[in-house]
């Protein structure tokens, strides 16, 4: 059923409606609700059709500081409402702005639907200020490298067909971002009816598929084993509580990639940990026990970050690998099985067939992992763990994570940013949900990602907590975002880890015995800056003074508030698989120091 947004007061509506109106109102059939960009001469049409939808109640327009900034809140936004994310620019240089955002969700698997203007139809090759067509600087080009759709809108005939086509690819497995770009006369250009033609919502619906034949197979998989581990990756969305309810049944040991920490409850007696980049111990000697008969990936694509492919070639025949898109497989081609489907679907039939085995008393004994509680409360082995309870000054990393973990509200969502925080925050930040609230972006590694859709996200859940984590670096790179923050009174915690440093590029140079260059940066009071552009901003030089915090009247103000934590610059992070990686592929170098994940 069409869904229009009205207004009883505006007698000329029907008259006034352009394609840029017909936009929004296919969004609004979505339960899109903000759009985020920065506008500019050929995309005003587009916001005046926001600034009528705001009015009457549909989608509004936020905007960014920048249109990358912009492009993340998008990506936020989407991981929060679990829906499409959608962001705008200007032509020229405002595309060209986009492409980093854009390259970072389409890695990661989000979709956005990227709208670009380009000048009206008659200027076209003549040169005209912030030319994009094909005959300039070609944003179409640039986009099709990373987008599933990517079209520009040449004729006003195309428009509806286009949108349409580009909105169904966007949320199709394997999901990922959508580029249109459309001339300022078009977006203009009169509608000739009152609502879409088109029940969006109902072609943008994704319905369970599983391949039957290989989820049987599974199930006779399945029965001739009693010792199964499980690995979540990123791709966990639509079944986290299907695997838990797997893993329980198995009794099965299980690990997570950093970014798969979204779907797993780190407190869980069978979590060993994160296998990978910044991974724990714990979960090494679980997957390189010989005695694991099956091992279950489900929703990750094995990559460099994650798994790794060390541990993809030893597990060998003894992996399944099971995804909502076939592309994954690549990476596991010696598997013992693929299962391609909707992991929910999968889970369930597995869940089925299982419950009717224990019937007949089957069970599934698991290993004697012998694990015990670590000092944050879950039974990943963390390293040097009596540093989440130091008081040593200057800061010690592992003691802000800990602080963190024991004393953030449950609900908190989280956002690390690229830089070392990826690495304390994988090892020592620990959490007790399962619902995709631990969030990275770190399939492209876009250093500031998180400040930008930490907003989108609080945007999209106003009275939920949420926090950023991010170094100086990173945070120098985006600082001006924190004021899209203020202005929408979103109460964010933003915490910088400040240490003077580039500190991934300066420990990834000592670890492989690099020369010693380029990481160093100037000494500044981020908790002033803060201040300057209206949030708070506290200083923390102390851990005793993490401890004075208050989080319920930080996260219930009406303006974000920055932590400015002046931590050990010489504390060395757990990243040598990183360095090692980077070693293995330039064939130089010394091994990382033994005791490094």
């Amino acid at each position: 059923m069409s869904v229009e947004i009205s207004d009883e007061n505006d007698p000329n509506h029907e008259l006034d409606m352009d394609f840029a109106d017909v936009l929004l109102e296919y969004l609004h059939q979505m339960n899109v609700d903000l759009v985020f960009g920065v506008p500019g001469g050929s995309i005003e049409p587009l916001f005046n059709a926001l600034a009528r939808s705001e009015r009457k109640g549909g989608p509004r327009i936020v905007i960014a500081r920048h249109e990358c900034g912009a492009a993340f809140m998008a990506e936020g936004y989407c991981r929060e409402k679990r829906t499409i994310g959608v962001v705008c620019s200007t032509t020229g240089p405002g595309a060209t702005n986009l492409v980093t955002g854009v390259a970072t969700a389409a890695v990661d698997g989000f979709p956005l639907l990227v709208i670009t203007a380009q000048t009206a139809l008659p200027k076209f090759g003549k040169r005209p200020l912030q030319d994009s067509s094909e005959t300039a600087i070609d944003t179409v080009g640039m986009f099709r490298h990373c987008t599933k759709f990517n079209a520009m809108v040449s004729h006003p005939d195309q428009f509806e067909g286009k949108l349409v086509g580009a909105l169904m690819a966007a949320v199709q497995s394997p999901k990922g971002p959508v580029h249109l770009s459309i001339p300022s006369d078009v977006l203009r250009h009169s509608y000739g009816d009152t609502k879409p033609h088109v029940s969006i919502s109902y072609l943008t619906q994704n319905r369970a598929m599983e391949d039957k034949g290989a989820v049987l197979d599974l199930v006779n998989e399945l029965a001739k084993v009693s010792r199964v581990g499980i690995y979540l990756g990123n791709g966990c969305q639509r079944a986290y509580k299907e695997i838990q309810e797997l893993i329980e049944l198995l009794n099965a040991p299980f690990a997570s990639g950093p970014m798969g920490k979204s779907w797993v409850n780190e407190m869980h007696p069978l979590y060993c940990g994160v296998l990978g980049y910044a991974g724990h111990e714990s979960a090494a000697k679980v997957f390189s026990n010989k005695d694991l008969e099956l091992v279950l990936v489900f929703g990750a694509n094995l990559s460099e970050m994650g798994m790794g492919a060390e541990m993809v070639e030893s597990l060998g025949d003894r992996m399944v690998h099971i995804d909502s898109s076939v592309e994954s497989f690549s990476r596991s081609p010696l598997a013992r099985l693929h299962v391609c489907g909707h992991l929910d679907a999968i889970c369930h039939r597995l869940i089925e067939n299982m419950q009717e085995a224990m019937r007949w008393r089957r069970t599934w004994e698991g290993l004697d992992i012998k694990a015990e509680k670590n000092v944050l409360g879950g039974y990943a082995k963390l390293r040097d763990s009596e540093l989440c309870l130091s008081n040593d000054v200057p800061i010690k990393p592992p003691r802000l994570m800990g602080y963190l973990s024991m004393n953030l509200p449950k609900d908190t969502r989280i956002f690390i940013d690229t830089g070392n925080v990826w690495a304390w925050a994988t090892h020592y930040l620990l959490t007790d949900s399962n619902e995709g609230l631990f969030r990275m972006a770190m399939g492209f590694g876009s250093m500031a990602w998180a400040i930008g859709a930490v907003i989108g996200s609080a945007l999209a859940a106003p009275g939920k907590p949420h926090i950023c984590l991010t170094g100086d670096g990173a945070y120098q790179m985006s600082a001006q975002e924190i004021t899209v923050a203020v202005a929408h009174k979103a109460p964010i915690l933003f915490v910088v880890l400040n240490d003077a440093a580039y500190g991934m590029i300066r420990f990834g140079q000592e670890l492989s015995n690099a020369e010693s260059i380029g990481w160093q940066l100037p000494k500044v009071d981020f908790a002033m800056m803060a201040e300057s552009v209206g949030a708070r901003g506290i200083l923390i030089e102390r851990p005793e003074q993490l401890d004075e915090l208050d989080l319920n009247m930080i996260f219930n103000s009406d303006r974000p508030t920055l932590l400015d934590v002046r931590i050990d610059p010489d504390a060395v992070p757990p990243m040598a698989h990183r360095v090692k990686s980077l070693q293995d592929g330039t064939g130089g170098g010394d091994q990382p120091p033994a005791g490094y994940m």
